[in-house]
């Protein structure tokens, strides 16, 4: 990635570990707010990089929540003796 990128990311990453951390949904916001009144590139990046880190959060809960489910199938499984 190129520095606005990788800049965009680390900021999204910091704000929605922030996020979860205090609860404060609006600390992203107020983020993106203070980069579009300086760099109105860098506040499109992180709001890109925001979009695609909560798109993988939510894959990766699905996939895990499948994964248990088949497990969970398998185990109820009886085994041919």
């Amino acid at each position: 990635m190129g520095q606005v990128e990788d800049t965009a990311d680390d900021l999204a990453q910091l704000a929605l570990e922030d996020e979860a951390r205090s609860g404060e949904i609006k600390i992203v916001d107020d983020i993106a707010e203070i980069l579009g009144s300086s760099s109105q590139t860098l506040q499109e990046a992180y709001l890109t990089a925001i979009r695609v880190r909560r798109a993988e959060t939510r894959a990766r809960e699905l996939l895990a929540k499948r994964a248990a489910a088949a497990k969970s199938a398998a185990a109820a499984t009886p085994k041919p003796e």
